[in-house]
């Protein structure tokens, strides 16, 4: 064998070796059986990384509970507009859990002028308020996906007054002109979607607008269908994303022999469904609606942090998956903090257009 034959079989080995140790994960994994026998329905963890994953996913600890006696917010306080139902001391437990979950290091200041609490000026206060409908929204309107477990304004922000894990619509880099102006939002290896070269924003079409997810035809011969390989690599990049939000593999929700027909998929797959259509309601009717304001203050109030509200095109940073999952496929590994805080249940001015569903 020549030099160069032998040089070529030691180059082939080592990428191959490479190819290995950077794309696969070194065993022992996991995993748990969640659908029929001898299909492979179930979920594949890594035990090493677990312990972190569930660490980061810790509830804080609960505020001691009051009773709803004596007057209502709205009645003791000046422009209480979601939570005047609430007695006093509920309401300050609220206020003081809200700032422990929001803004631990800005305190009351980071949404109040505090020699006037009841006034609007410092926008923050407007979002919050938007952000406590949100909440009461999902928690009424949204049980096929958050259950009785529902949320509270934790499980999104984590003590941060932005949530880490937001989204904008990506652009994508500069690009030559001509022929070559565009790589039509793919071939770029992104995290977004795995690190792979997928289209890296999948959460345009799909999280935001309500663009049809499902490319499989029903039917043998798919002559009429109009799907495209493209629409096909953006689904299996928004697949992707689903499987680093929640920490599962494609198996949780679907039987791989036959990924399209839902009577051989896992219940996880119509929690998933009802979950798009929660986040297609939350960025359309909360948050892009509160663009405007984010617009006028594209890097946070005066007292800070300053970190930029908007995305590159000026669009309002919103929720995906991993916004509230971050990880586990239950936010905060399942635990209810609605249950410790149920004044977030009660509201009743939601004030917002009925839910998308479709």
């Amino acid at each position: 064998m020549s030099f160069s034959l032998k040089l070529g079989a030691v180059l082939a080995g080592l990428l191959g070796l490479a190819v290995i140790l950077l794309t696969f994960e070194r065993p022992p994994v996991d995993t748990v059986q969640t659908g029929f026998r001898g299909v492979a329905l179930g979920t594949v963890s890594n035990p090493r990384l677990t312990p972190a994953l569930a660490a980061a996913n810790q509830v804080p600890n609960t505020l001691p509970r009051v009773p709803s006696v004596g007057p209502r917010a709205g009645q003791a306080y000046q422009n209480v507009q979601v939570l005047g139902e609430l007695g006093v001391a509920e309401f300050a437990r609220t206020m003081a859990a809200m700032t422990a979950w929001v803004s631990p290091q800005q305190g009351c200041g980071y949404c109040h002028n505090t020699a006037n609490m009841a006034s609007d000026e410092v926008y923050t206060k407007v979002v919050a308020r938007r952000m406590l409908q949100m909440v009461a929204r999902i928690n009424a309107e949204w049980k096929p996906h958050v259950a009785e477990t529902g949320v509270t304004c934790y499980t999104c922000h984590r003590g941060n007054p932005v949530p880490l894990n937001v989204w904008a619509e990506n652009p994508g880099p500069m690009r030559a002109g001509g022929f070559s102006a565009s790589s039509n939002g793919q071939n770029l290896a992104s995290p977004v979607v795995g690190d792979s070269s997928l289209p890296y924003d999948p959460f345009s079409r799909y999280l935001d607008q309500a663009s049809n997810i499902r490319v499989q035809t029903p039917d043998p011969l798919p002559a009429a269908n109009p799907q495209t390989i493209k629409d096909a690599e953006f689904t299996y990049g928004l697949m992707m994303h689903f499987s680093q939000a929640l920490g599962v593999n494609c198996t949780t929700c679907h039987n791989s022999r036959a990924f399209s027909a839902w009577d051989q998929s896992a219940p996880q797959r119509t929690s998933a469904w009802h979950g798009i259509r929660m986040v297609r309601d939350i960025n359309h009717n909360f948050i892009d609606p509160l663009q405007p304001i984010w617009a006028a203050n594209p890097n946070g109030p005066a007292s800070g942090p300053h970190r930029p509200r908007l995305g590159p095109q000026e669009d309002a940073l919103k929720v995906n998956c991993t916004t509230c999952h971050q990880g586990v496929n239950k936010p905060l590994n399942g635990v209810s903090m609605l249950r410790d805080y149920p004044e977030l249940g009660r509201i009743t001015r939601i004030d917002a257009p009925p839910p998308i569903r479709q």
